[in-house]
């Protein structure tokens, strides 16, 4: 049996989701007015650069300090309660369509990201995914995060959890199919037989091109409607604010160091659908 992998961000939707829920994180008292604007800051170098190794580093160590001592639970209830909100608005036609023909294929489909499972759990439900590989924060006994990774699903680590679903399930890797828009999931990419670049940053736009890789540009956002009902095409309301979780403020808190080092960074480092 077959699987298909997604990335989420810049891949299933239209930002970082981690981002996208910045403003819940302020209304619900998590973060100060300067974290957000600092994270709309972060959102613009991302969508235009892409992540990198050194970012999503800092990224995690700042998150992980900021949020050593919030409730999961709270988390969890912000990010159902505006759930829809955020996430109408920015999730690509595109990509559903591939998730239903994945599935109608008799595919299970997994959401795979670097994003706590608080957010991607939720986001897995409104797309009609089957499972998720995600970012497991330590809890302590009262339910509040500790500051320390229990699972950081980045890079190689991704493949390892990929490995072990696909050996659980009876999944053959070598006629799956994965999709991301950023280099660093390149050993993602590299772990099945069909891997397609979407959204692809400058450096995976060269690797998908050197290794003959399909690549597909998403770009019609779908408003998602009450879960169950389908994606529905029409104007979705305004990004409402809404509360994540750790994710949120890992990015807000990276947003100033990113744009030091962007422009260093990258002048440095110089698809068909599923048959």
């Amino acid at each position: 049996m077959a699987a298909a992998f997604f990335d989420l961000d810049k891949t299933v939707i239209a930002k970082a989701s981690t981002l996208a829920f910045g403003r819940s994180l302020y209304r619900a008292g998590l973060i100060s007015r300067r974290t957000v604007l600092r994270a709309a800051y972060a959102q613009a170098i991302y969508l235009h650069l892409g992540a990198s190794e050194e970012r999503l580093a800092k990224l995690r160590e700042s998150a992980l300090k900021l949020t050593r001592g919030w409730e999961r639970d709270r988390v969890r209830a912000v990010v159902q309660e505006t759930l829809h909100e955020v996430v109408r608005p920015i999730v690509y036609a595109e990509a559903l369509r591939l998730i239903t023909e994945h599935r109608e294929a008799g595919r299970p489909v997994v959401i795979v990201s670097a994003s706590p499972e608080e957010i991607v759990e939720p986001l897995r439900q409104e797309f009609g995914a089957d499972d998720i590989i995600a970012t497991r924060p330590v809890v302590d006994a009262d339910g509040r995060y500790t500051g320390e990774m229990g699972f950081y699903a980045y890079g190689t680590f991704k493949v390892e959890a990929m490995q072990a679903y696909a050996a659980e399930r009876g999944i053959d890797l070598a006629q799956s199919y994965a999709y991301s828009d950023s280099y660093t999931d390149a050993p993602m990419l590299e772990a099945v037989g069909h891997p397609v670049a979407v959204n692809p940053d400058r450096v995976l736009l060269r690797m998908a091109r050197e290794h003959d890789w399909p690549v597909l540009e998403f770009q019609k956002p779908v408003r998602v409607r009450e879960p169950g009902s389908g994606p529905d095409h029409g104007h979705g309301p305004e990004i409402a604010a809404a509360g994540a979780a750790a994710a949120g403020a890992m990015v807000a808190v990276l947003s100033w160091q990113l744009g030091r080092r962007s422009r260093r960074l990258v002048s440095s480092r110089g698809a068909s659908a599923p048959r």
